[in-house]
């Protein structure tokens, strides 16, 4: 049985006759059926034809006050600095995890290697850009906590590994850097003790010096009233007095006293003894340079949430996805076809139409 339909009844003017559509579109139905039987057949090539492609994804967390104990040793108590804490130590983390520096290491030393020759010579640019779709970060949401480091290959253990190299990789970095930033920071105070120690030593020996100088005047002045040791007086008076012998009425200790002490001072061969502060800035100092010293293997910059495991399931291609997406565009593209051709049909009969018309009207003229 074959289905005919008058195409100018299908679309007349702007009104749709639908009966009339669907009857056309039924009269094409093979034609639907061959282009939705091309396509999906294409979407099935392709989908079973492609390499399976891999998700390995590690989530990381913040650390526990127990994983910083350790950049802490050479903080708090005396010697000046703040203990870092969970989210000092964190952002430092987070900041390498994301930073193009990193992302642009591991491109260089683990995704350049595993290429080969061939393709590794070609565009830079275009390499990179490759890479962004092979490690991703995402960062974290309000139902997601933690970041996530994801990895897709080809090679379900390779994309495994590669996560924990990334990883590996920033956490590695992370710790240095914090070092680091703990060294300079003991250098820089270091270095302001330094100065403090070299202040109160010249100022200790400035001291020195002025006193000596006011020792020898009232040494000159002992002489020439001829005091040799200081007077006896008893009572309150003795004890205001002895209160002024170390300003104007320095004389009046005597110039055994006076010559004694000038004598002390000049041969004293250090001030250091007499400085207050000075033992306790030496110790922070001493601190300082001598008990930072860490092991990084006892430090984390970071808590992963579980250990990376192999991927058994490709997340790529999506065979029933790709197959029903094959049929859907296969069914459109068919009935789009059948729509053009349905237009072209009435174009032609209209013209036909009017051609017998004027043929008609020439034949009742003559």
């Amino acid at each position: 049985m074959t289905y005919t339909t008058d195409p100018g009844r299908v679309l007349e003017g702007d009104e749709i006759d639908l009966a009339a559509l669907i009857q056309g579109l039924w009269a094409q139905k093979w034609l639907i059926m061959a282009a939705t039987f091309v396509i999906t057949l294409g979407a099935a090539l392709y989908t079973f034809s492609s390499k399976p492609v891999y998700e390995a994804r590690i989530a990381v967390l913040p650390p526990t006050l127990s994983d910083i104990a350790g950049f802490n040793l050479a903080r708090g108590g005396k010697s000046g600095f703040t203990p870092f804490t969970v989210d000092d130590i964190y952002a430092v983390f987070t900041r390498n995890l994301q930073s193009e520096e990193s992302r642009r290491q591991f491109f260089r030393d683990v995704y350049l290697p595993s290429l080969d020759s061939e393709r590794r010579s070609g565009s830079q640019d275009q390499l990179y850009t490759g890479f962004g779709t092979v490690l991703k970060i995402k960062a974290p949401t309000k139902s997601q906590p933690a970041y996530f480091i994801v990895v897709e290959r080809h090679d379900p253990a390779q994309a495994a590994k590669w996560a924990k190299d990334y990883l590996d990789q920033v956490t590695r970095q992370s710790i240095t850097d914090v070092l680091s930033n703990t060294q300079r920071e003991v250098e820089i105070r270091s270095q302001q003790i330094q100065k403090e120690l070299k202040i109160l030593r010249e100022f200790a020996k400035t001291h020195k010096n002025d006193r000596i100088v006011k020792l020898r005047e009232a040494l000159t002045v002992a002489e020439a009233v001829g005091l040799e040791r200081p007077p006896l007086i008893s009572g309150q008076v003795a004890q205001q007095l002895a209160a002024f012998m170390d300003g104007e009425l320095m004389y009046m200790r005597g110039t055994k006293a006076l010559r004694a002490e000038i004598e002390a001072l000049e041969g004293r061969a250090s001030d250091d003894p007499f400085i207050p502060l000075l033992r306790n800035l030496e110790k922070q100092y001493s601190s300082l340079n001598g008990g930072f010293q860490v092991s990084p293997g006892n430090m984390a910059v970071s808590r992963p949430d579980g250990a990376v495991e192999t991927p058994d399931k490709p997340i790529k291609p999506k065979k029933a996805l790709s197959l029903v997406l094959g049929v859907l565009l296969g069914g459109m593209l068919g009935t789009f076809i059948a729509l053009v051709r349905l237009m072209f049909s009435k174009q032609q009969l209209a013209v036909a139409q009017n051609s017998s018309y004027s043929t008609g009207q020439s034949t009742l003229t003559t």
